[in-house]
């Protein structure tokens, strides 16, 4: 089952409607993600705590990594660079942080609030090799933008 991004971004509008807490917000939108697609095995935001620094926050699946610095990794790169690093092969990604084993593709989004200020990345991992498109990308973009960037 692939997610249904209309729906699931009317569920995650209708769940979130007037909550202002950030780590709330997470773990809201983890949730409703993790559980419509099954490409998705792990599902979660790393927070900006400290300059340079993300920490894990709300997530779902197995355990992540406690932390990770803007200079490693895929998640890095999104927090560093501002893009969404979609990538198809981990193997192939110099500097990939195996935080498991098992994933073979992620997709990780910049997560920005209202004054344009990078929050978080949400990280998505999954056991299939390019488990991912320009229109997850695309769709998850519009979902972050929605909830925590108005």
């Amino acid at each position: 089952m692939q997610a249904d991004y209309d729906t699931l971004a009317k569920t995650i509008a209708a769940l979130t409607d007037g909550e202002t807490d950030e780590v709330a917000l997470m773990a809201t939108v983890v949730c409703e993600l993790h559980h419509a697609d099954d490409r998705f095995d792990w599902t979660g935001f790393y927070r900006v705590t400290e300059p340079e620094l993300l920490k894990i926050g709300p997530y779902q699946g197995g355990h992540g990594c406690l932390q990770i610095p803007f200079s490693h990794g895929v998640c890095g790169a999104a927090a560093r660079t501002g893009e969404v690093q979609l990538v198809d092969d981990v193997e192939a990604f110099e500097g990939h942080i195996a935080c498991a084993s098992s994933t073979r593709s992620e997709i990780v989004l910049p997560v920005y609030n209202s004054k344009k200020t990078l929050i978080a990345v949400l990280d998505i991992d999954s056991g299939r090799p390019k488990a991912f498109t320009q229109n997850d990308a695309t769709a998850l973009a519009r979902i972050l933008s929605d909830v925590f960037s108005q």
